[in-house]
């Protein structure tokens, strides 16, 4: 597929931080996917909480569910706009790898353990970054998966803007200039992604209803009322089902199309017009924009802040920090990689650019690294025992 051209090419790739010679049939992207794919992180997805930390129910969505969701969206609007599909898709991969157990929950409680222990805090984008840079140890030639410059770029540029002032470390990552639209695409696809299947499992659930529903998001309302009149002898659950897929269609279609127009308004031929455009050109129109922000509004008061959920949140909350508490204040008890890390013991011959870092840094890798599951092991072996 002929790419536009405004879109990355994977051979104008800035390259990687370690030169590796090309290889005879895949390109830098999709080597980049596919490392992204095989890392432990990405495999520790699985069972981290996206919403729900019950496990009662296996239809709940978790991080690696939701990330294979906004992948297969981000690759659809990346092809529609001629962009780049292999990036997209490891971009979308990638984006939620930095995320702790627990979810929201235990990344807040994360960033105050951090920042108490006089650190820099803790945010997943960055933590994703030096997950895929530092963190990840399978290579005998590197540290790390040495992902594309547009790869690594793309984790940290894709929901948000950085000031170079304050994070002088990303200076490399262009903080002046705008991502390339395949990174663009993502906060905006992971967004319709978790809104539209987070009303399915808050149903799944039984925290919210139908009619609950109906009667805060207009756009559902509407939908299910056209759902109803085509197939009028449907079951509620298929009823909701087809619902939740017009609505995210509605809101993907406008994507591509409100995007597309933007890129023609804009007049943007080279990547480096799209660095340099005043504003990001991958977005919502306002109709569907404000749909959407209807959409969350109505799953954080109803959903996200839950009473039924908040027992749950507290408890991962209280896990982490009672297990950032005992390994702050017993790092024997740290596995062997995670002590060097932190200067406790000599480091092993083949590490590569392995640097000693404080030691709240190095118990937080190993936390945020965690399962929920494995990190409430820790807990009842380290804590309650």
């Amino acid at each position: 597929m002929p790419l536009a051209p405004y879109a990355v090419h994977s051979a104008s790739s800035a390259g990687r931080r370690y030169p590796e010679a090309p290889h005879p049939y895949r390109t830098d992207f999709e080597r980049d996917r596919a490392r992204v794919i095989h890392a432990r992180a990405f495999r520790r997805l699985e069972d981290k909480t996206q919403v729900f930390t019950d496990r009662a129910n296996d239809h709940f969505r978790n991080r690696l569910t939701h990330t294979i969701e906004v992948a297969q969206l981000s690759r659809t609007v990346a092809q529609a706009l001629d962009l780049n599909p292999d990036l997209a898709e490891t971009l979308a991969l990638v984006h939620d790898i930095g995320h702790p157990p627990f979810g929201h929950a235990g990344e807040r409680r994360l960033d105050e353990l951090m920042r108490a222990a006089g650190e820099a805090g803790f945010d997943h984008n960055l933590q994703a970054l030096r997950t895929v840079e530092y963190i990840e140890n399978a290579y005998p030639a590197f540290r790390g998966l040495n992902l594309t410059f547009e790869g690594r770029e793309g984790i940290i540029k894709h929901s948000r803007d950085w000031n170079v002032q304050r994070n002088p470390e990303l200076q490399e990552y262009r903080l002046e200039e705008r991502p390339p639209l395949e990174a663009q695409l993502i906060d905006i696809t992971d967004e319709i992604a978790y809104s539209t299947a987070d009303i399915d499992d808050g149903v799944e659930a039984g925290l919210l209803t139908v009619e609950q529903i109906c009667d805060a998001v207009p756009i559902f309302r509407r939908t299910y009322e056209e759902v109803q009149s085509e197939y009028p002898c449907i079951r509620q659950k298929v009823c909701l089902l087809e619902t939740i897929k017009r609505v995210l269609d509605r809101s993907a279609s406008d994507l591509i199309a409100t995007s597309a127009r933007n890129l023609e308004q804009s007049r943007v031929h080279s990547l480096h017009e799209v660095r340099h455009a005043p504003a990001r050109l991958v977005a919502l129109s306002p109709e569907i924009a404000e749909e959407r922000a209807n959409t969350k509004g109505f799953l954080y008061d109803t959903l996200y802040y839950s009473p039924s959920l908040k027992r749950h949140k507290e408890h991962g909350e209280q896990v982490i920090a009672e297990l950032f508490g005992f390994f702050m204040a017993h790092a024997d008890r740290l596995p062997s990689t995670y002590r060097q890390m932190a200067g406790l013991e000599p480091m092993h011959p083949d590490e590569h650019h392995l640097l000693v870092e404080p030691l709240p840094r190095i118990v937080c890798d190993y936390i945020a690294g965690m399962t929920d599951s494995y990190c409430l092991e820790q807990h009842r072996r380290f804590v309650l025992s």
